[in-house]
Formats: C-alpha cells, sequence, structure tokens
C-alpha cells in the first residue's frame, strides 16, 4: 500500500475507534505498558516524548511518575485520540501534559529536546518503523533513552484470525505488515538501524481477558485496528465477521462465556550514545 495512503487509513481508522479503544483495551494491555515504563525508569523532572499515543492510557501513567516537575509531549496521527488524551489529562488534573496531532515519522520538535522516548503498541501501523525510530532518536539527547513496544508473532496472537476474516469482505490492507515487527529480532534490529545503543529486548506472553463474546467483538471489532473497515458493513456482514471470529477463538472460550485468549508482546529499550 502507498505510504500516504496506509496514513491516511490509520488516521481515519483510530478516529473510528477512539470512543472505544480505552476502556476495552486498558486492562488488557496494562501488563505491557507496566514492561514499557519498567524499562524507561522515568524520573521526577524529566521531559518525554510519547508518540502514537492513543488515548493516554502509557500517557497519564507517565505524566505522574515525572511529576509536576516533568512534561510529557504526546502525539498521535488521530485527532479524536489526542483530543481523547486532552480529556482524560483534564479530568485525572494533570497540568504537565502536552498533545499534538502527530505522524511518528515526521516529528516537528528540536532535536536533543526529551529525555525519554516512548512508543505503546504503535509502530506496526507506521509505513516505515525505522524512519519513526529515527525520529525519535533525533529527538532525545545523548544518554536518554528509547523503549518500544509492539505485538509480537501472529502465531502467539490467538485473535490474529481478525485480519483475514475482515479483509475478506472488504479490501481495507488496513494493517498489511502489522505483525512484522513483532518477528525475532525485528525490533531490535530496527533499533540498531538508527544507530542506538545498549539494546535489551522483553518478549512477554500474555492471556488476555474478555469478558464475554460481546466485550470480546467490541473490543476486536469497534476498538482496535479493523474499526473503519467494520464501519462499512451492514448487519448482515457484521453479524457474519463475528461469527467466523468467534469460531476462530472458540478455543479460547471458557465455561462461563468469558474468553482467555493468548497474546505476545515485544519490547526494546535503548540508549542514545554520546
Amino acid at each position: 500500500m502507498d505510504a500516504k495512503l496506509q496514513l491516511r487509513v490509520q488516521r481515519y481508522g483510530w478516529d473510528a475507534a477512539a470512543s472505544v479503544y480505552h476502556d476495552d483495551w486498558s486492562d488488557q494491555l496494562k501488563t505491557a505498558q507496566d514492561t514499557l515504563l519498567e524499562l524507561a525508569t522515568l524520573q521526577p523532572r524529566q521531559k518525554v516524548l510519547e508518540t502514537a499515543c492513543g488515548t493516554g492510557m502509557v500517557t497519564l501513567r507517565a505524566a505522574r511518575e515525572v511529576g509536576a516537575s516533568g512534561s510529557v509531549f504526546a502525539t498521535d496521527l488521530s485527532a479524536k485520540m489526542v483530543n481523547a488524551v486532552a480529556e482524560h489529562c483534564m479530568q485525572a488534573n494533570l497540568s504537565n501534559v502536552t498533545v499534538a496531532r502527530m505522524g511518528a515519522e515526521a516529528l516537528d520538535v528540536g532535536n536533543n529536546a526529551f529525555d525519554v522516548a516512548l512508543c505503546s503498541l504503535g509502530l506496526m501501523y507506521v509505513p516505515d518503523p525505522c524512519t519513526a525510530l529515527a525520529e525519535m532518536e533525533r529527538a532525545v539527547r545523548p544518554g536518554g533513552k528509547v523503549v518500544a513496544t509492539v505485538w509480537g508473532e501472529r502465531q502467539n496472537c490467538g485473535w490474529a484470525d481478525i485480519f483475514p476474516i475482515v479483509d475478506a469482505r472488504v479490501a481495507s490492507e488496513v494493517c498489511p505488515l502489522f505483525f512484522a515487527s513483532g518477528a525475532p529480532g525485528r525490533l531490535r534490529s530496527d533499533f540498531e538501524s538508527a544507530n542506538m545503543v545498549d539494546i535489551h529486548e522483553t518478549r512477554q506472553s500474555e492471556i488476555l481477558q474478555f469478558e464475554n463474546a460481546d466485550n470480546l467483538c467490541r473490543a476486536m471489532m469497534l476498538g482496535g485496528p479493523v474499526a473503519l473497515a467494520v464501519k462499512r458493513f451492514d448487519t448482515s456482514v457484521m453479524s457474519d465477521v463475528r461469527s467466523e471470529f468467534l469460531n476462530s477463538v472458540a478455543n479460547h472460550r471458557n465455561d462461563d462465556g468469558s474468553y482467555s485468549i493468548p497474546g505476545e508482546f515485544v519490547t526494546v529499550c535503548a540508549t542514545i550514545p554520546d
């Protein structure tokens, strides 16, 4: 897919998912976000850059860790996502967060302007992850850190069939290379290409818990990367997609109707050389 078209699809796709994403994914993604923030070792007074911030799940936690004397500059391609971050920060009485609609491959920030750069589950959607990492490297001072998390290998993510199921109905190409960054050594290699050092990779397996089929389908179909494509479905097609997807995860259904679906995350932390 042409890079400009892919970015347009991502922008409007996450606009479509913004109202669902925060509530339906916060619990499932927390353990991956825990790892990212543990590796970032944020300190009071630090300046943090976050790309692909989504609705602010990591943003709010980072803002609390750096305190009122620190700051977080949170960016995302989706206007509705950054608006959601601003709203969540206002509700949480956090005044040390600035938000901006900005693509990860072209950050309108100065060189060496931040102590740490974070990207939680965003590089899978970027046409060129290496360019995004190079932008984060440029924005962080020597000795500072860059930390990014992506989904792992497709075979280790039990929900992955949602992509071919949706694409069989509409040629969305919403995430043509979604699992590429999660391949063994791939994210680490991308960090090396961005000239970072002291690179550390963590791969973690988790079980994503969903209360019931409705909760699962809402998260996967309306609050995730296929949300824009799903909006084009009529009631009949939506029902077919739901049935086929639930069949694809049937072996992860528990006796009480809840779902325990495996997922994998990869987090890489690196340092900007002097």
